[in-house]
């Protein structure tokens, strides 16, 4: 019996990173709000991930969201969330053109720092107890990214392309964005959204923790 994956997020960058390395997964969009009582950045990101885990996971077991699966079979929710900090401080998505802007001239001839939380939520459906919470794994990956100088005019010629909607930083590593992106310490696809390699470790102690 295959395991069944379901992951807690709508992210295209996602989809793809889970995709590329051979997880046949579904989607199930956690509606919960994203506020973290952390401060901290990777306990920040872990929290959030968690959360949304655990609002996935609590929607299937009341019913409020119907999966096809069967008894005995291992369910794994995956949640993630991705953030950029700067000194410190927590940089979203941004809100509007202007806020991207803002963002990019901060990051400009500076390294800052792009972390993930990610948790791997195992349920199984067994015939006595029906779907219940197995064991579950929280982490987080940080990669440290420096950008080179960007002028006015760089910044306005990458904010044309709209990349910068709806990713953390007001940036994406993986396109146009790159011609600035002169160096990074840690985890490529950790900045992209999802740290591959690390989930995949983890989903496997998962998996053998019995």
């Amino acid at each position: 019996m295959k395991d069944k994956y379901i992951l807690a997020s709508g992210s295209p960058r996602r989809k793809d990173i889970l995709n590329l390395i051979g997880i046949e997964f579904e989607v199930i969009k956690s509606e919960c709000e994203e506020s973290a009582v952390n401060t901290v950045p990777e306990e920040m990101v872990k929290e959030l991930a968690d959360m949304k885990c655990r609002d996935v996971a609590g929607r299937i077991m009341s019913d409020k969201v119907s999966i096809d699966a069967e008894y005995g079979q291992d369910i794994y929710i995956i949640g993630a969330d991705t953030m950029v900090f700067y000194n410190g401080m927590a940089l979203g998505k941004p809100k509007d053109e202007e806020d991207a802007v803002s963002m990019l001239q901060m990051l400009s001839g500076d390294t800052h720092q792009v972390c993930t939380g990610v948790a791997v939520l195992r349920m199984t459906y067994d015939i006595e107890y029906g779907l219940r919470i197995k064991d579950s794994s929280v982490f987080s990956e940080t990669t440290h990214v420096s950008i080179a100088d960007m002028d006015y005019d760089d910044i306005m010629e990458y904010i044309k392309t709209g990349d910068y909607k709806d990713k953390a930083g007001s940036y994406g590593i993986q396109g146009f964005f790159s011609r600035y992106v002169k160096k990074i310490d840690g985890d490529y696809f950790n900045v992209v959204g999802f740290p591959a390699c690390r989930f995949y470790t983890e989903l496997k102690a998962v998996k053998n923790n019995i």
